[in-house]
Formats: C-alpha cells, structure tokens, sequence
C-alpha cells in the first residue's frame, strides 16, 4: 500500500509516504483526518491530476462524511457540515492574482471553529494564514505518488507526531 520514512526523527517537522493508487491516497487521508481538529489549516500541493481532491475526500470520509465530495476548482470553496464542524475545502487553481483571495472575503473562514484545506495555496501569494501541514503530492508514474508531509506550526508538529504514533504504536 504504501511506505515512509521521516527525515527527522526528533521534531517530525517532514515526512514522506509513497501511495500506490487511489485506494492508498483515500486511505492516508482517513489516516490524517483522525488528528484534524478546528482551527487547523491544511495546504495540498501539486500538479494537476496528482490527487489533490483525493485525499481530501479520503479526510472528509475519515470526519464521516457520506456525501459527495466535488472539486471546488470552479466555486473556489465546498462547505461539508459534519456535526458542529465548518470543513472549508478551497480550489485557489482559477486565480491569477493573490488580490483575488482578498476580494473574495475568504479571511474570515479561517477561524477556530473551522478546518480549511487549500489546494493551490501558492495562488493566494502571502495573504493565506500559515498552513499548520501542507502536503506536496508528486506523480513518480502512472498510479504511483510521493507525498511530503510538512508541519509548519507547532500544532502541526504536534498532530504530525501524534498520526505517527498511531500509525507506529510502541515506537
């Protein structure tokens, strides 16, 4: 399914998976969804076609969501409403201007009571709040990807340890 290993075993500031498929990319993202909590703001990056929307169905399906889960590249933001949390999932592909984010007044989505996921969060430029994981999703072949898993705040240092902890029990 897929392998890993951290480059610092200390903090776990990075770490890399490799997915084989769809199944794999759905499944890491249940994973992930089990230390998401409110507040917290999640960046995917890569090309198109590398699995962005995947894994972010793989969270939702993890937060049990049974809808459907559609790419926001043309509304710039899906809303899921899961028990009492807002889950802000952006497309920011379409924009040409990071002044677009602005004029779009998505500012106030990020908040404590919500969970955003950005894709394309470098079409925002600067304006975005800082991403506590951002996870760069990269094609090495036909159904095959890398994925570096980066914490950038100490929540996100503190989730990442967590999710290894439960993926690795006793380590």
């Amino acid at each position: 399914m897929h392998s890993s290993h951290h480059t610092n075993s200390s903090a776990l500031h990075h770490f890399t998976l490799s997915l084989d498929g769809e199944i794999a990319t759905l499944a890491l993202g249940a994973e992930i969804a089990t230390i998401l909590h409110p507040g917290f703001v999640v960046f995917l990056s890569g090309n198109l076609g590398a699995g962005k929307t995947t894994l972010a169905r793989g969270i939702l399906r993890g937060l049990d969501y049974q809808g459907k889960v559609k790419s926001p590249t043309y509304n710039l933001v899906e809303l899921y409403k899961i028990s009492r949390l807002y889950f802000y999932h952006f497309d920011f592909y379409r924009f040409n201007d990071p002044i677009e984010w602005e004029e779009a007044g998505f500012r106030e989505y990020f908040n404590a009571e919500s969970i955003c996921l950005v894709e394309w969060p470098e079409k925002a430029g600067g304006l975005l709040p800082p991403a506590d994981l951002q996870f760069f999703i990269h094609i090495t072949g036909t159904d095959h990807r890398r994925v570096e898993i980066r914490a950038h705040t100490e929540t996100g240092r503190r989730c990442l340890k967590q999710w290894q902890t439960l993926r690795n029990p006793g380590q």
